[in-house]
């Protein structure tokens, strides 16, 4: 008996070693990241490098508020666009395709997250821009190359398709049997039951997919660097090309270190991005908190 109780204290004592470690590699990663920016921070003010949208690393001006913009523009695209349809497949799968659909749906959803980013890159240099130029920008602009916000939020919207519609139909079908039961006994139909029950039983695994597919948009690189134009401008529209922060850093990183402080720019461009997401997860884990307690009152 002694024994068995050393032993469950050591696993308890190295299981929380591990953890300890796992969550030190973020303090880590993001204080290295600081130090490396070291030289461009005593170049110029955080308020001045996040403001700015002078990008003229030759004259030692950098300006990253059109790469924050373009980030942002992107991520939103990919998320109004992807979230709905993730929903209605995910309801779909779970509530009404059936059983022989099921089994040819949920493999090909899986296959998508399987394939290369690059192979998206390429699909959307093929197909997404010009369907943007010829087909969509003349609607709305007079001139549009395609090489846009807009194409790089498609793009991601179909890269985190998979992972959404994964997580939500997991979710789904750990709501209980009785809730549903219950529902369409009281006369409800079916898609009254989904909007009224399951859908608000479903809202924080809805919200924590939404959160990991942001984080995985946030930090995309190959894909959306071949279709979004990669001009170091403000993006107005959805048409208009942008620069996201993942673009900015895997275009320039060992090309340009040469310049004085360009390495220590896009540093700063990573901690930027490693910031952005920190907060963004922070945040939501709040709002995920706030929410479990409303829905269990």
């Amino acid at each position: 008996m002694q024994f068995r109780l050393i032993k469950d204290k050591v696993y308890s004592k190295l299981m929380l070693g591990l953890t300890v470690l796992s969550v030190s590699v973020v303090l880590v990663v993001g204080i290295g990241l600081y130090l490396k920016s070291g030289p461009v921070l005593e170049h110029s003010s955080w308020w001045t490098l996040l403001s700015s949208s002078q990008w003229k690393p030759l004259k030692g001006l950098f300006g990253f508020f059109s790469f924050i913009m373009g980030t942002l523009w992107v991520t939103a695209i990919a998320i109004i666009i992807a979230l709905p349809l993730c929903l209605l497949t995910s309801f779909y799968i779970t509530e009404y395709a059936p059983n022989r659909v099921r089994k040819i749906l949920v493999p090909f959803v899986n296959l998508l997250s399987g394939i290369p980013p690059v192979i998206f890159g390429v699909w959307g240099v093929l197909f997404i821009i010009p369907l943007i130029q010829n087909h969509i920008a003349p609607h709305f602009v007079e001139f549009s190359t395609g090489y846009s916000v807009l194409a790089g939020g498609i793009v991601l919207a179909v890269m985190i398709f998979p992972l959404i519609v994964s997580i939500v139909c997991e979710v789904l079908n750990t709501i209980p049997r009785e809730l549903k039961d219950a529902s369409l006994a009281l006369g409800a139909t079916k898609w009254e039951t989904i909007k009224k029950v399951q859908l608000r039983k479903a809202k924080p695994g809805i919200i924590a997919a939404t959160v990991l597919a942001i984080s995985r948009a946030f930090g995309e690189t190959i894909a959306v660097l071949m279709v979004c134009g990669n001009n170091a401008v403000t993006p107005h529209s959805v048409f208009d090309p942008g620069y996201p922060l993942p673009a900015l850093i895997a275009n320039n990183y060992g090309e340009m270190l040469s310049i004085p402080m360009y390495e220590s720019a896009l540093m700063f461009a990573a901690l930027l991005l490693f910031i952005i997401i920190l907060l963004f997860n922070i945040i939501s884990r709040v709002v995920l908190a706030r929410l479990e307690r409303k829905l269990a009152l």
